[in-house]
């Protein structure tokens, strides 16, 4: 699988395939690149609909250009945390962020959710975030305001009394749970409808089927949501000879 990034000659690919209506995996397996480096190429440059072949290569490169000047001269030997490629960790929040759009986050919250996930420490402070994201103290706090109501971060605060907003292992359990809870309800309302509408008829049948599916996932995904949780608090273990401290941060 080739690796570096995409060219220009797999860019138009890229578009025609879009054109052609082919799925991301599709496209990917043509190019023989993985699924996500393509649906990160689309999703940053226009998305689906919008996917200009010519004015992504373009934003690259400017990208890549930005990223040279801001880069210290001598940098290139400054050795990473943990041993760390800045680069490669870069690129990667890019993937998890593309990863998070795609299952319905708007791309701030996306961009701050996965820039917590990339840190060690699992939490950082509003300043924090907006020097590392580049963006204002009040795009953080909206995205921050979007992403606690889905229960997907919490604020804490720290000895200095600093706001902190975290990541921790139980949120991925709470959203889970607030998921079978959507889905009670949608299971209920359906339910109503089969009554208002008259059984038997085919909109009540439809509902009553989308009720039965719905009820079925809901057990299902509680009994595994429950029997799975101990997963997330299961540390992994440490290969022989590593001796990089896991609590340490590559801010």
């Amino acid at each position: 699988m080739p690796g570096g990034r995409l060219t220009q000659q797999e860019r138009q690919q890229i578009a025609v395939g879009l054109a052609d209506g082919l799925a991301y995996a599709e496209i990917a397996r043509r190019l023989d690149r993985p699924t996500s480096t393509i649906t990160r190429e689309v999703m940053r440059n226009g998305g689906p609909a919008g996917y200009r072949a010519d004015l992504a290569h373009r934003a690259t490169e400017r990208r890549a250009h930005r990223r040279k000047q801001a880069t210290p001269r001598g940098s290139e030997t400054v050795p990473q945390l943990n041993g760390r490629d800045a680069e490669v960790v870069r690129e990667y929040e890019e993937t998890l962020t593309t990863v998070f759009m795609t299952s319905g986050l708007p791309k701030m919250m996306a961009r701050v959710l996965a820039c917590l996930y990339t840190t060690d420490s699992g939490s950082l402070t509003a300043s924090e975030l907006a020097q590392r994201l580049k963006v204002s103290p009040a795009t953080v706090s909206k995205a921050i305001t979007f992403l606690e109501s889905m229960e997907l971060i919490r604020r804490e605060r720290d000895a200095r009394r600093r706001e902190r907003y975290v990541v921790d292992d139980d949120l991925w359990y709470q959203s889970m749970i607030r998921s079978v809870r959507d889905n009670a309800l949608l299971v209920e309302t359906a339910r109503q409808g089969v009554h208002i509408l008259g059984p038997g008829t085919p909109a009540a049948t439809r509902l009553e089927n989308t009720a039965r599916f719905l009820d079925f996932v809901t057990e299902n995904l509680t009994r595994a949501v429950e029997q799975a949780r101990e997963i997330l608090y299961t540390k992994p273990e440490t290969p022989p000879g590593d001796t990089a401290e896991s609590a340490s941060d590559h801010e």
